[in-house]
């Protein structure tokens, strides 16, 4: 099995079990070995008092697409730090897209940026998270 083939298997295990995830919309747009590309359409019941994205769906977005990310090598991994930098707003009808890059992967950590943006290409939010390997796979049987 290649990387990429591996990659795709894990994430396809991944997503099975991810109910947030798939109850929030998202869609898995695109998996490689350490990336990962997730978008979500922004609903009006996603708005805050501001009439804007409330800032917790902008990171859950971003923290879905860091997971595929650092679980695409078929080692579960999880989230040891994150943070996230609001840059500009999201609205409603608007479609997110959280592309997910790896920084540095060592041992059982790993660093990972995502960036945020819009369907006109507008940057929105910057996303760093780390991860720490844990015991397991999601594959039981490699295909």
């Amino acid at each position: 099995m290649t990387a990429q083939e591996l990659a795709e298997a894990a994430a396809d295990a991944m997503w099975r079990e991810d109910n947030a995830s798939r109850r929030l919309g998202m869609v898995i747009e695109q998996v490689a070995p350490g990336a990962a590309v997730l978008s979500m359409a922004v609903q009006g019941e996603m708005t805050n008092g501001h009439g804007i994205c409330h800032g917790g769906y902008v990171f859950a977005l971003a923290d879905s697409a860091f997971a595929f990310a650092c679980n695409s090598y078929d080692q579960r991994a999880v989230a040891q730090h994150c943070s996230i930098t609001y840059i500009a707003p999201a609205f409603a009808g608007d479609r997110l897209t959280a592309t997910a890059r790896e920084v540095s992967r060592r041992g059982r950590g790993g660093i990972y940026d995502v960036s945020i943006s819009n369907q006109k290409g507008e940057h929105l939010a910057e996303f760093r998270g780390h991860s720490r390997t844990v015991k397991g796979t999601h594959l039981t049987e490699k295909p």
